[in-house]
């Protein structure tokens, strides 16, 4: 592999290049925040986004997406009816009051979830489809490792506060995104009120209303966001107020992480819960300060690849695969990043077919890595057939059994002329000479 800056790059030293004061010029409260771009996955804004933290109810996006993944597999279906246990029945905390033996169909408790947080109904459904919650936590678990999370552990299906259940940011985020890929999901959390049918035990209606303040002021009003698209509240006392939630603007959509945020009160005497305002500001400045911008075009021709084999030319032009976009702070300018080109190798043997991919470049800033589009031929580049010829014999020859097998043949050839000159000299003349006799001279007679 070649690594090389094109002539088209400009990399100007880090005493030039300052973060632009829009990309870090933000003090979020809490303990630990996130803030992603979905489309491309940049990280727009973090702070001990990998610590492990109580994430409260925050949790159950990872029970939702079990029970998701249960519906898409055919395992259960949303018209399914789900049978409450005593121990669901009994779990406390946010929910709808399940009777022991209480039946309501998998969408009816996915969506009192989802709006009110039940604690009572994420218990029933692990247990429907697990047998046991603590079966539904090691699936948790087991689906955390498989996403990449590092620093989660759950020990509940809910959130409640117990010994050996954490997460971070990051990890909630990852969650997050896996469970967005199915649109039931977001309409699910985006519910900002439910009406659950009367059931085998209740003779009435429930009415529910989403915990998110973000999009709805049934529950608290002043922090409704335009744009706001679920998805998960959490608040206990070791968790503090938590929230991971999505908003739209145009094309663009974040999704946003805090945890261990406070309520506190305000001057005027009344009290700001931080994890929807922060979560707001968050949104806000992602989507003022950032933008998504092309940095690259299918047409722009990067450098020259050297071409070994050929009579026609000595080099090829490459060019992006595609055009490519990446989110970036609209006060950076374009040609403060930095482009890095990374050849398969250093020389392309012809023949070479207009689209072979010969590379890639990668678009960054300030060691952070954008974007990375493979790299093209432009054109064909025929292969001289002599120069071909001779480069695969000699590469036929370079093979390591034809080396061993060259060898050997050579040593066996110099071994036969060896014993020939010795031992068959020996053999044409040695006996002939013992066959020879002196005899004494005994004078003329006469």
């Amino acid at each position: 592999m070649k690594r090389m800056i094109c002539v088209a790059a400009l990399v100007l030293a880090l005493c030039q290049i300052a973060l632009p004061a829009s990309a870090v010029e933000l003090d979020v409260a809490g303990k630990s925040a996130v803030l992603m771009d979905v489309a491309t996955g940049t990280i727009l804004y973090e702070s001990n986004s990998h610590e492990r933290l109580a994430p409260a109810s925050v949790t159950k996006v990872m029970t939702m997406l079990l029970i998701m993944e249960a519906v898409d597999s055919g395992k259960i279906a949303l018209t399914d009816m789900v049978t409450a246990s005593e121990a669901a029945a009994a779990k406390g905390g946010s929910q709808i009051y399940l009777k022991a033996g209480e039946t309501m169909s998998v969408s009816d408790m996915l969506k009192s979830i989802a709006v009110s947080s039940a604690n009572d109904c994420a218990c029933a459904m692990a247990e429907h489809i697990a047998g046991s919650e603590s079966a539904f936590v090691a699936m948790m678990n087991q689906r955390a490792q498989e996403l990449g999370c590092q620093n989660t552990h759950f020990a509940n299906t809910t959130g409640l506060t117990q010994s050996g259940h954490y997460s971070s940011a990051w990890d909630i985020y990852l969650i997050t995104r896996e469970a967005m890929k199915h649109d039931d999901f977001m309409t699910i959390v985006n519910t900002k009120a439910y009406t659950v049918p009367a059931t085998n035990m209740t003779d009435t209606e429930r009415e529910l209303h989403s915990t998110n303040a973000l999009i709805s002021n049934w529950r608290m009003t002043g922090y409704l966001y335009s744009g706001a698209q679920g998805i998960k509240t959490g608040t206990t006392d070791a968790a503090g107020h938590c929230l991971v939630s999505s908003a739209a603007r145009g094309s663009r959509t974040l999704v946003s992480v805090v945890l261990g945020c406070e309520e506190v009160k305000t001057e005027t005497g009344g009290t700001r819960v931080e994890s929807f305002t922060e979560t707001a500001r968050l949104f806000d400045w992602g989507f003022d300060n950032f933008s998504t911008r092309t940095v690259l075009e299918s047409n722009e021709l990067i450098c020259e690849v050297p071409v070994a084999l050929s009579n026609e030319v000595s080099t090829v032009a490459v060019h992006p695969a595609s055009n490519a976009e990446a989110v970036l702070p609209n006060d950076l300018e374009l040609d403060q990043l930095q482009r890095t080109v990374t050849l398969d190798n250093d020389i392309v043997n012809a023949p070479v077919a207009a689209g072979d991919q010969l590379g890639a470049i990668t678009i960054s800033y300030d060691g952070v890595d954008y974007v990375t589009v493979p790299l093209l031929a432009v054109a064909d580049v025929s292969a001289s057939s002599f120069l071909l010829a001779k480069y695969n014999i000699g590469q036929f020859f370079s093979r390591t059994p034809v080396k061993i097998i060259t060898i050997v043949v050579v040593l066996l050839i110099i071994a036969v002329l060896v014993w020939f000159r010795l031992y068959g000299r020996t053999r044409r003349y040695g006996r002939s000479g013992r066959r020879y006799r002196h005899h004494a001279y005994r004078g003329r007679r006469r």
